[in-house]
């Protein structure tokens, strides 16, 4: 009972962290983009408007910033704190992309920070104009390694384990970058980003108009931010296919919870709500085949064989052989410096069920089916709120283009009231990604009850309710300051008195 404890709430405090952390980074990636368009178009112009707009969205910008590093910080020290089975079993592979990130990426971004924020007048405006792209770049790249890593735990690759060191250790570096799980949930991740930020800056914007303040600022940012929020939804759509796939490929289970799907087959359907279903649409979201066959739930823990003819195992099958390699394991650490010959034997055991060592900590069948009311709704979520999104962006440029949207206030108020949507939105992009994949920490290879440190459930507990109370208040100044700088407006001369 208390080793479960510990691991819910080891698992809650990730969680808590994990969610704060993505609250600040989505708005991050999408206000980079935005405020580094509009520099663009400063440049290219020669428009003064245009520079003291973007330097309105760069404080919002750099407000923002601060706080997502505050948090993100916290969360790579919980993986040693917390996780430091997790830490020992694959550092050398998980802690080289953070390295990477910490080194390269967020120095960069940092750098290139100070000189964006504090260079203008001060250096020639095209190297300022190229410091700001280098900061919404850096921070692309800080996203980058983060999900190189994050996408490894949902499909490890590059590695073997190293029995004599008791850890999985890397082979091939370019496996784990070019992991196609890394690369599509890169791009899903990233302009999720530049949906946020659109999302943000037109209800802000919108904020404006209703107040009949700052008119000519908000319609210039609502035109920019939507352009670039609807080629970031587009892209985001195009990502999702591929992740859809690669989730169909190498995490089953996620895919059959997302779809609260009990049996599978060919020709499987796509859940709209409970009991409306489109006939034969999961086939083709998960394998573009309308035949395509998609194991369900039952399927995947009774083992199956698909309609050529390959067999795919049981969950005790699993089980079982998770439990050889175990065996395997702790007989070739017992006899590799007594008896070579039976060590030899214990690793040939070892390196044929390998694969399967994760499973040999399951206890039931029943533990490797996650949450699936949760993943499930939490698809419908993403998905429907991201259409809404979606189609809101498009009535709001196409009212801005005609000339329409100062005398709208229904669609004002409407986007100014998305703003939380769009965050519900990427937050439940996450529980899938993450509460789908339970109980794995590593797909496979390490579930979560293996990967806690050997703390007291006191302290876990303890340092979770201090981080509630942190996270909140960082989050309560941030909204405080920016909404202030939001009522200050931004500093264009011409529309002082609108």
């Amino acid at each position: 009972m208390i080793e479960s404890a510990l691991v819910n709430w080891s698992r809650a405090q990730f969680a808590l962290t994990a969610a704060y952390h993505w609250i600040f980074v989505p708005l991050t990636l999408g206000l980079a983009v935005i405020m580094a368009v509009m520099e663009t178009l400063y440049v290219v112009k020669k428009d003064e408007f245009w520079k003291d707009t973007a330097k309105f969205w760069m404080k919002l910008f750099a407000i923002n910033f601060a706080v997502g590093i505050a948090t993100g910080i916290i969360l790579e020290f919980e993986f040693g704190t917390n996780w430091s089975n997790y830490s020992w079993f694959v550092g050398d592979i998980f802690g080289a992309p953070l390295a990477i990130e910490g080194i390269f990426a967020f120095f960069m971004e940092a750098t290139f920070f100070a000189v964006m924020f504090f260079g203008w007048e001060k250096i020639n405006k095209k190297v300022h104009l190229a410091s700001t792209w280098f900061v919404a770049i850096g921070s692309a790249l800080s996203a980058l390694w983060i999900l190189v890593a994050n996408a490894w735990m949902q499909h490890p690759i590059g590695m073997e384990f190293n029995p004599d060191t008791v850890r999985h250790e890397m082979n091939d570096f370019w496996a784990l970058v070019l992991n196609p799980v890394a690369v599509s949930k890169f791009f899903h991740s990233v302009f999720s980003g530049w949906m946020t930020g659109a999302i943000f800056a037109i209800g802000v914007s919108c904020w404006y108009l209703l107040r009949k303040r700052e008119t000519k600022f908000a319609l210039a940012s609502i035109k920019v931010s939507a352009i670039v929020g609807i080629i970031g939804t587009f892209a985001v759509m195009l990502s999702g296919d591929s992740s859809g796939i690669h989730v169909a490929k190498y995490q089953p289970m996620k895919l059959a919870a997302a779809e609260g799907l009990e049996n599978g087959g060919p020709r499987a359907p796509f859940s709209i709500v409970p009991g409306v279903e489109m006939p034969g649409m999961l086939s083709i979201l998960a394998t573009h085949d309308i035949d395509g066959y998609v194991p369900g739930i039952n399927d995947l823990l009774d083992g199956y064989t698909t309609p050529d003819g390959v067999r795919h195992l049981s969950a005790e099958e699993k089980m079982k052989r998770g439990r050889m390699a175990i065996d395997a394991f702790t007989r070739y650490r017992m006899l590799k410096d007594k008896n070579p010959e039976e060590a030899a034997e214990a690793r040939r055991v070892l390196d044929e069920n390998v694969d399967y060592f994760g499973y040999g900590y399951i206890d039931s069948r029943e533990e490797l089916v996650p949450p699936v009311n949760l993943v499930y709704w939490a698809f419908r979520v993403m998905v429907g709120f991201g259409s809404f999104l979606l189609l809101l962006m498009i009535v709001v440029l196409w009212a801005e283009y005609k000339k329409k949207l100062v005398n709208m206030k229904w669609l004002q108020w409407v986007a100014l009231l998305s703003i939380p949507l769009v965050y519900l939105c990427g937050q439940a992009g996450w529980i899938v990604a993450e509460v789908g994949r339970q109980p794995w920490t590593i797909e496979g290879l390490l579930p979560v009850k293996a990967a806690v440190s050997s703390v007291s459930v006191g302290a876990v507990q303890t340092t979770f309710f201090l981080f509630v109370a942190i996270f909140t208040l960082f989050l309560l100044i941030e909204t405080r300051i920016i909404i202030k700088a939001i009522k200050q407006g931004p500093q264009i001369e011409e529309q002082k008195g609108e």
